[in-house]
């Protein structure tokens, strides 16, 4: 029975420490934007998820004529307690304004990539773009209204900006060296063998052009009448 008592004690301290170890354990620190999911379907090399990134906002802008009308009447309907109007409007027209710098952000990414890669890249740049923009695809199955309520919920992936950046870096940096699908550092060359490493008995290595050195150490002139034209007596 003592044994018993000496054991359930131990445990309790056990259970008790584990405790006080979770509760002082320091909270996980929340990811940044560069390290946010990527969104489903979506590629994940930088230079194929910025392409996607392009074609899903460039699809967000594009309905924004057909949005506007149903979000400013549901803005008007549903209005809070001492709010502005013109204020909440103001909010979309900037949301256009970032979303159009954006664009050329991401545009020169694309373009900086295209160009610093050492193979054709821009069919796969095109197909995902064209993927992106297919977000949108479903727009024209719905009424106005469902449209501006997904077109006023929507925000851009907040991994797409730190993307473009990297990926413009990158391709600056790198240059012609450039490609979207490896990693961008390179293994470091190996180390050359020590000169007294290299037996000394090694072979020559035989010459590159075998004939050209017969005709060089040839003598320089050849006995008349060993040679294949002189004449016979």
């Amino acid at each position: 029975m003592i044994a018993l008592i000496a054991a359930l004690a131990l445990f309790a301290q056990d259970a008790a420490g584990a405790a006080e170890t979770t509760a002082t354990a320091p909270p996980a620190e929340p990811a940044g934007p560069a390290q946010a999911p990527f969104p489903v379907g979506a590629p994940t090399d930088d230079y194929g998820f910025v392409s996607w990134c392009y074609g899903t906002l460039d699809g967000w802008l594009s309905l924004r004529d057909r949005a506007m009308p149903e979000v400013e009447r549901i803005e008007k309907t549903y209005r809070r307690p001492g709010s502005s109007l013109a204020d909440d409007m103001k909010v979309y027209a900037d949301l256009e304004k970032e979303g159009r710098r954006n664009l050329k952000v991401f545009a020169g990414a694309i373009e900086a990539a295209e160009k610093a890669s050492v193979r054709p890249i821009s069919a796969q740049g095109a197909e995902a773009l064209k993927k992106g923009r297919s977000t949108w695809a479903g727009a024209s199955n719905i009424t106005d209204a469902r449209l501006a309520q997904e077109w006023m919920s929507w925000a851009l992936p907040a991994r797409c900006e730190p993307t473009a950046d990297r990926l413009t870096q990158n391709a600056t940096l790198m240059g012609q060296a450039f490609n979207p699908g490896v990693p961008a550092e390179a293994p470091a060359p190996e180390a050359a063998p020590p000169v007294d490493a290299v037996p000394a008995d090694t072979p020559a290595e035989p010459s590159a052009d075998p004939l050209g050195e017969a005709i060089a150490n040839a003598p320089d002139a050849i006995p008349a009448d060993e040679g294949a034209g002189a004449p016979q007596d």
